[in-house]
């Protein structure tokens, strides 16, 4: 796969990786640059870099849509960068940092990639410094990227980034996979969609995968919709995990983490 950047609005643009079919962002504006995500280790990021190089020579910024691996470990190759994220993808960094190395080298190794085992292990975890509550808009230089939390969902620390019509979602959507569960807020994730549709232009670019549409983004809104429904009444009627699964339209691993998710926040946060 050549890993070409494609412009999806002006001077705004995608590069699909095949590793892990990761979406990363450019926004190039009159006097810096924002890169969304920076992909999986140290050499990943230096090869994003140099692409964001053939493209633009403005200083950078960079945008954490969340705090999992694949997302973020290639920060500190970009030296100096103010770097943006939730408040909860910096702690997860700071405090958890450790951890979430553990699990992007299990990863790795379920995969058999050696190779990125390697360079998981060398990386240098950077936290946002940069903190995004709700929400704020970097200045480019004549054009600004807005950011928004509008909710907890695939993380506590989801940012989505818009601009021009296009809107980089991160993991609240994602193409070709079913939804990841295993940091998220079945609950609450419903909700937080709901909060993106109005946001969504003509161009939707999921965490991974080929691009969306509103249509798209709708059915992705309805599946996680169902999950918490069907969560709730099952949590209420005291069934079981077994009894369970097979009524949600998710592979049965998949089924699983989503409903102890949700019923760890049933029980433990009260959600209604």
């Amino acid at each position: 796969m050549v890993e070409e950047w494609t412009e999806l609005a002006d001077r705004v643009y995608v590069r699909a990786h095949a590793a892990q079919r990761l979406n990363v962002g450019l926004v190039v504006g009159a006097q810096r640059c924002a890169v969304l995500d920076t992909r999986s280790s140290h050499g990943q990021g230096r090869d994003l870099a140099r692409a964001v190089r053939a493209v633009t020579s403005r200083p950078w910024v960079l945008v954490n849509t969340h705090a999992h691996w694949d997302h973020c470990f290639g920060n500190a190759v970009f030296a100096g960068a103010p770097i943006w994220g939730h408040p909860a993808c910096a702690h997860r960094l700071a405090v958890g940092g450790e951890a979430e190395r553990r699990n992007a080298r299990a990863d790795a190794l379920a995969e058999g990639d050696t190779r990125l085992v390697a360079e998981i292990d060398e990386v240098v975890i950077t936290p946002p410094r940069h903190l995004v509550a709700a929400e704020a808009a970097i200045d480019l230089g004549g054009r600004c990227l807005r950011l928004a939390h509008l909710g907890r969902g695939h993380t506590d620390g989801d940012l989505v980034a818009e601009i021009e019509g296009v809107v980089f979602t991160g993991d609240l959507l994602e193409e070709g996979a079913p939804p990841d569960f295993g940091d998220a807020f079945p609950l609450d994730w419903p909700a937080t969609l709901e909060a993106l549709l109005p946001h969504l232009g003509a161009v939707v670019v999921p965490g991974h995968g080929a691009l969306l549409s509103r249509d798209d983004a709708e059915e992705q809104a309805a599946l996680h919709t169902e999950i918490a429904r069907v969560a709730r009444e099952a949590h209420a009627a005291a069934a079981t995990v077994g009894r369970v699964v097979a009524a949600l339209p998710l592979p049965r691993e998949v089924a699983e983490v989503a409903l102890r998710r949700a019923w760890r926040q049933l029980d433990v946060e009260g959600a209604g």
